[in-house]
């Protein structure tokens, strides 16, 4: 009896273990969601069509849309729903601007780059363009996402690591909707990967740096409403 009781218990703590609170199901639904535009900008949710989407009640669902609107992917508005906001100009802007003040330093600071890191990167440009040959742009973004934050880390920095963090759903939601709105650009970035890893491998920080200046810097013609 005792035996039987004290499985009840690890299996009554396993299943709470592997089944996250009812806020943070809607809030890892509806994120996923804005990020890989299944939810895209200007659409409308409303409580009743997410509470039943995932399966709780409406009080989790309020919860978890603050926690959306406090990161700047959704307005709330009251008795009406909450509108998945758009990438702005401004947004893009600031990302691309606090991206190669980052991103740039990081690259002048991997050389001479260690063996590890350039074997990460060959693994994450020979993962994406598989993705990106498949046509599977929301797997293609989180691994562009990744090829860039290894080289960040790779510096040791961790204070400069969490605060290129804070723009990882910013870049992935950035990421996706460049690839669907302009396909042709999916070639280009893998080329310009090539370029950064090939200066790295080369020991060139010059080259490097300009290898991302020009890879980040073209997002700034989104911005502003050009297209290259």
């Amino acid at each position: 009896m005792r035996t039987c009781c004290i499985y009840a218990v690890r299996m009554s703590v396993s299943a709470a273990v592997k089944r996250p609170p009812a806020a943070d199901r809607v809030y890892a639904h509806v994120k996923q969601g804005v990020l890989e535009r299944t939810y895209e900008g200007g659409t409308l949710l409303t409580e009743g069509e997410l509470a039943e989407a995932v399966g709780v009640s409406r009080t989790p669902v309020r919860e978890a849309l603050l926690r959306l609107e406090a990161e700047g992917l959704i307005k709330l508005y009251p008795k009406k729903g909450a509108l998945v906001l758009p990438v702005s100009a401004q947004e893009i802007a600031d990302v691309v601007e606090t991206r190669l003040l980052v991103e740039e330093h990081a690259a002048r600071k991997a050389v001479p780059a260690p063996p590890g890191l350039l074997a990460r990167l060959e693994e994450l440009l020979a993962r994406q363009k598989e993705e990106a040959a498949a046509g599977d742009f929301a797997a293609a973004s989180v691994t562009d996402r990744c090829f860039h934050a290894e080289i960040v880390r790779s510096g040791g920095n961790e204070i400069l690591s969490r605060l290129y963090d804070q723009l990882r759903d910013r870049q992935l939601r950035m990421g996706q909707a460049v690839m669907h709105s302009h396909p042709d650009r999916v070639n280009k970035t893998l080329t310009e990967h090539e370029e950064i890893l090939r200066a790295l491998r080369s020991g060139d920080a010059d080259a490097a740096v300009d290898a991302v200046h020009r890879h980040v810097g073209w997002f700034s013609h989104l911005a502003r409403g050009e297209v290259r």
